[in-house]
């Protein structure tokens, strides 16, 4: 998914004058005044996809003889990357597992987790849809087992159609968030479609009157006009959809998310174009979050991944 609209690049642009303007590194030189070159690996998470194409998209101004390449593996298949050393940096929209955290200890690579930003899962149905009004995660999750098929099997005036279900693949984090808050590790109805970019399954609900899907929040913002949200009944009774609010102060629960940017220390100790992006992504990771369609962190939550970074690398 391409963010290169007119709104992006005024939002893109402001944040490069503001930056220079505070002297945080965005100038056209890396923070020791030296013009970088090299290549920095980054894979993983569909979701956190977006954010670092376009911080890669606007580093490429900053240091233009640094190549970033931003992989979408899924989250999985970002981790397995990460520990075969085939990458610097591994974004995921969940946790690292604990076999993720073996294999990493085995391959002998240290690394430190920063959150980057919030996002909501959202769940989605065809713009024809005009029946469901709102969910709650029990609901979700006998549709998604396969326990009801039918929208009358969960709402007797709606219809008696067949639902068409759209998921991401079982490398994503986001498929892995959903099997572990709706559907409490059960299997995944089979007859489900699923697919690890995003744009497929968008693709699938909107051919399809009675599809239904889910992913990341800023996917259904850049097709908001072909799709219906899906409201969910929340801890407090209340059918709330996902927006910037309603994510980051919590009411959209519990298909709140963190997400995630994984880094090798030893990138960032002995590249010094892996150091200089890493500090790059994460002085523009709010701004680039906010652009994208997702949330930023607390300004405060940026300032200690720094001060961490500097501490890995030693600065």
């Amino acid at each position: 998914m391409k963010f290169k609209n007119i709104a992006l690049m005024l939002v893109m642009s402001f944040v490069l004058v503001l930056a220079a303007a505070c002297g945080n590194n965005t100038g056209g030189e890396s923070g020791n005044g030296e013009e970088l070159s090299g290549d920095v690996m980054v894979d993983g998470s569909s979701t956190v996809f977006p954010i670092f194409e376009a911080l890669a998209e606007e580093y490429a101004a900053v240091q233009p003889k640094v190549k970033v390449s931003v992989g979408v593996s899924g989250s999985g298949g970002g981790f397995e990357k990460f520990s075969n050393g085939e990458t610097d940096m591994s974004n995921a929209s969940r946790p690292i597992k604990e076999e993720e955290v073996s294999a990493l200890e085995e391959a002998g690579i240290d690394y430190t987790e920063f959150e980057v930003a919030k996002d909501g899962l959202t769940i989605v149905v065809n713009s024809e849809n005009d029946w469901v009004d709102k969910m709650t995660i029990d609901q979700l999750k006998q549709v998604w087992t396969g326990k009801a098929t039918m929208w009358s099997d969960i709402n007797s005036e709606w219809p008696e159609e067949e639902i068409k279900l759209y998921s991401p693949g079982t490398d994503s984090g986001t498929y892995d968030y959903f099997n572990e808050v709706v559907l409490e590790e059960e299997q995944m109805n089979k007859e489900a479609t699923l697919s690890e970019d995003d744009n497929v399954l968008v693709n699938g609900v909107t051919g399809s009157k009675n599809g239904m899907a889910f992913f990341g929040y800023a996917y259904y913002l850049e097709n908001k006009e072909n799709l219906n949200v899906v409201p969910i009944v929340n801890g407090e009774g209340e059918a709330i959809e996902p927006s910037a609010e309603t994510i980051q102060d919590g009411t959209y629960e519990p298909l709140s998310r963190p997400l995630y940017n994984y880094v090798k220390h030893s990138a960032v100790k002995d590249d010094a174009a892996v150091y200089d992006f890493s500090k790059y992504a994460l002085e523009n990771a709010g701004a680039m979050a906010d652009a994208v369609g997702y949330v930023a962190l607390p300004e405060e939550k940026y300032t200690e991944a720094l001060e961490k970074l500097d501490e890995i690398a030693g600065k």
